[in-house]
């Protein structure tokens, strides 16, 4: 049985694993999208996680089209067993499509902006409300998707943290937003976002969504303090870092239909000269435990003290079994002791 917990300090009620949909009209269709969800559902999974940029990778021609299938499933669910997330996008990376008349410059997280996406999604999902509404990327400078260091140079003008709240505000007041959370932030971002909270009454973040798996651990330095002190729960995306702590990578194999196979030019954060050895160190922890490797690495995620839920996605049902049945794996102290030396050796290979 899937564990519960409360999201950071808000009230919402989460289950420890979270179904992830971003494949949704790119590697599945709506039929197969169907029947994972039910899948997950009837295993306890009841939390739902979208955006309205989706599906991966984010071409115009597809825009919305994932929310879209969520939003037919959900017609056949009773709309208060299901907790649907979903994410407004953050400016820049391409997309200058999805609103027209933003304001020059910010493109995305205007208060205008933000609750004209959030309109958008609630068409899209055929709901009256979304549970947890996250900004999916900061509007501000910041070093996003395994970019790098923070350069002062790339400063620019950008939707203030208050102006993005007082949207969340609006949202929530008007009964179509829950709860709101963050995507993609650093520790500065969530201390920001709960200190303007606090000073002007505006909604209090849940929770952030952020990288965290055996090859990229930055969380648990300063934003894993900021998230305990501040009780904004973490939702880890990317627990198997794109497939490859599955081993289904490994000497090179690019199995058909796979996101590497398909896209994997788009995401170089998996291209990083350590990536390889660091696979196969964890792949031989994994025999030595006699576990799978997704086994390892899932379980790893699940039961870190800085994980509130973990957002799994899968093509297919018997992917998506191994991830639930992940659940009932503890790592024992020995393969944890030898995870951390790894980490030691070649420290995020995939930040």
């Amino acid at each position: 049985m899937i564990d519960r917990n409360k999201l950071g300090a808000s009230a919402l009620e989460v289950p420890r694993i979270c179904f992830g949909t971003m494949t949704f009209a790119a590697q599945n269709d709506e039929r197969e999208a169907h029947a994972l969800l039910d899948c997950a559902f009837e295993r306890g999974v009841d939390f739902v996680d979208t955006a309205e940029v989706y599906p991966l990778p984010v071409q115009a021609d597809t825009y919305g089209r994932t929310e879209e299938i969520v939003g037919a499933w959900l017609k056949t669910r009773a709309r208060d067993r299901v907790i649907v997330a979903t994410k407004v996008a953050g400016p820049g990376r391409g997309m200058d499509w999805p609103r027209t008349g933003a304001r020059a410059g910010l493109a995305a997280l205007s208060k205008r902006d933000v609750v004209l996406a959030c309109e958008g999604s609630l068409k899209r999902l055929g709901t009256d409300y979304i549970d947890l509404y996250q900004v999916h990327w900061p509007a501000r400078n910041v070093p996003l998707f395994g970019a790098g260091a923070f350069d002062p140079a790339n400063e620019r003008e950008s939707a203030s943290v208050h102006e993005q709240l007082e949207a969340m505000d609006q949202l929530v007041r008007d009964g179509k937003v829950r709860h709101v959370g963050v995507s993609n932030e650093t520790a500065w971002g969530l201390v920001e976002h709960t200190r303007i909270a606090r000073r002007y009454g505006l909604p209090r973040i849940a929770s952030t969504q952020n990288i965290y798996n055996l090859m990229s651990r930055e969380y648990e330095q300063a934003a894993a303090e900021a998230g305990f002190r501040e009780r904004v729960g973490l939702l880890v995306y990317s627990p198997l870092a794109f497939g490859y702590l599955t081993g289904k990578y490994r000497g090179g194999a690019r199995p058909e239909g796979s996101r590497i196979a398909r896209y994997g030019e788009r995401w170089p954060r998996y291209t990083k000269p350590a990536m390889t050895e660091a696979v196969e160190r964890y792949c031989a922890i994994a025999q030595r435990h006699g576990l799978t490797p997704t086994q390892l690495a899932l379980s790893f995620v699940y039961h870190r003290a800085c994980v509130a839920s973990t957002i799994i996605g899968a093509t297919t049902l018997a992917q998506l079994n191994e991830c639930l049945d992940a659940w009932d794996v503890r790592l024992p102290a020995q393969a944890l002791a030898e995870i951390d030396a790894v980490h030691a050796a070649l420290p995020n290979p995939a930040p």
